[in-house]
């Protein structure tokens, strides 16, 4: 069985369908889905299909997209947030630099406030992070002198660089379906060599569906491609790939194992 680490239920393209797309990704192997949240008005819904869909858990935080219209989000709101049996996340928060859509400021000092959560509460954080690896790395490296927090990037796209680094921080390295594109020469070579400890995959539907479903709104259900692909290229079988990135997300994600 696989687990999608990192899908939007919610969103144009699943939502038209979602318990059509919830049913076909069970029946292709999945068997938990981590509904992701991205502004404040999106909470209570994404909270509400996981009530609803006992394979569905939730989470809550602030996309650096979308910082601009949340400067002033007070942290006991988020903090309260996280106090639902179904969230098991904070995020996904962090920083992006390609398209800033947000004040870099804004983004960082959100960023901050998700990890004193994260550390206070003890889930885990969803970093999203473009263009940004040296700030990452800083508030990172800054925060966790501070105190310890459990935390993965997701979608990882980053350098070889950067990837060693946050490893040796103790995070996790979630990978979607971009792993499988032609281009993607230097993220294969990186996905090589994670250890099988600390990795998970990912859809992020509706964006970014893998080969052979490019094109297409992307469905959980092609986590199963996105496997497939990274078994394959790191030498292993799909059991195998699927039992580690399993036995990972319940070490991590621990809430959902209570």
């Amino acid at each position: 069985m696989l687990i999608d680490s990192h899908c939007h239920l919610e969103y144009k393209g699943v939502i038209e369908d979602q318990q059509g797309v919830l049913e076909r990704a069970r029946a292709a192997g999945i068997d938990q889905f981590l509904n992701i949240s991205t502004k404040r008005s999106e909470w209570d819904q994404v909270v509400a299909t996981a009530m609803r869909e006992s394979d569905v858990w939730a989470s809550v935080g602030i996309h650096p997209h979308e910082a601009d219209g949340h400067a002033d989000l007070d942290i006991d709101v988020l903090r309260k947030a996280t106090d639902n049996p179904r969230v098991i996340a904070i995020g996904e928060t962090g920083l992006d630099y390609y398209y800033d859509h947000s004040d870099r400021g804004v983004q960082q000092a959100l960023f901050r406030m998700h990890i004193g959560v994260a550390r206070e509460t003890g889930l885990p954080l969803i970093i999203h992070t473009r263009d940004a690896e040296a700030d990452t790395l800083n508030i990172l490296e800054d925060e966790l002198g501070k105190g310890a927090f459990p935390a993965l990037i997701h979608c990882f796209t980053a350098s070889a660089d950067f990837g060693q680094k946050v490893l040796g921080l103790g995070l996790t390295i979630s990978l979607s379906g971009i792993v499988t594109f032609k281009n993607a020469k230097d993220l294969q070579e990186v996905a090589k060599t994670i250890p099988s400890d600390r990795l998970l995959v990912e859809t992020d539907s509706p964006f970014l569906a893998p080969v052979p479903h490019r094109g297409r709104p992307c469905e959980p259900a092609y986590v199963a491609s996105t496997a497939q692909f990274l078994a394959d290229l790191r030498g292993e079988t799909l059991e195998t790939l699927a039992a580690n990135t399993s036995q990972n997300f319940a070490r991590l994600f621990k809430k959902a194992n209570l």
